[in-house]
């Protein structure tokens, strides 16, 4: 297996990298993914699907607790990186080593819930890197400090506060200024788009959920280089 150098990213590139966690991936998925990014890693488990598919990872990250013997025998010694501490997830030791404009992930939402709010929770707290979740009806990201949706009239835009963080926003049917979203207090489910949509926040901590057939589009937004970036948050 590879050694690892500390603070050096296992996987970097200039394009979109592709992140598979073990969870379900629908053949749609995958075949959306794999036809959108250049580079591939798996974390843990998620290395399953691709070597079932034909697709060797480029890295994968993770303890190894769930990547089966079938596929890991497929995949060279150089490309496999054991992180063997266990107070991270694979989620969360696949985030933290890849950098990318962006990543775009799947296998990581539906199945277990307290694996999903794990996985929610490490969006936030790695906040430097841009990351794009697949859902089954949406997709999910961490706010920047500023960005401006690609929805459509009429479309769903449910906002959740994994922390107290406030900001303003133009073109939601109900505006989020002087709000102050709150886990355990005000959240912004089932708001709804009237025209378009532009969030501005004051701190990180928010996640944004929009239809999944926004994906491509949201994707340019991030990858246009107008999207700011969360300074990296220190541990």
């Amino acid at each position: 297996m590879a050694n690892l150098k500390k603070n050096d990213p296992i996987v970097r590139s200039a394009d979109p990298i592709g992140l598979f966690g073990g969870g379900f991936v629908g053949s749609e998925d995958l075949n959306l993914v794999l036809n959108r990014v250049t580079s591939v890693v798996a974390a843990d488990g998620g290395a399953s699907v691709l070597t079932e598919s034909g697709r060797i990872p480029d890295a994968v990250i993770g303890d190894f607790d769930s990547l089966d013997k079938a596929s890991k025998a497929r995949i060279p010694t150089d490309r496999l990186f054991a992180i063997r501490e266990q107070d991270s997830t694979d989620f969360d030791k696949a985030l933290r080593n890849v950098q990318a404009p962006l990543v775009l992930g799947a296998g990581f939402l539906g199945g277990r819930l307290d694996h999903q709010l794990a996985v929610l929770n490490i969006l936030v707290r790695r906040q430097e890197q841009a990351c794009i979740l697949l859902g089954e009806h949406e997709v999910v990201f961490h706010a920047p400090p500023q960005i401006r949706l690609p929805v459509a009239p009429g479309d769903v835009v449910s906002l959740f506060p994994m922390r107290r963080v406030t900001g303003r926003s133009t073109g939601l049917e109900w505006p989020i200024d002087g709000l102050r979203f709150q886990p355990d207090m005000q959240v912004g489910t089932s708001n709804r788009a009237l025209s378009n949509v532009e969030l501005q926040m004051d701190g990180p901590g928010l996640l944004v959920m929009v239809p999944r057939a926004t994906l491509d589009p949201l994707m340019r937004v991030f990858l246009s280089g107008q999207t700011e970036r969360w300074p990296v948050r220190e541990e």
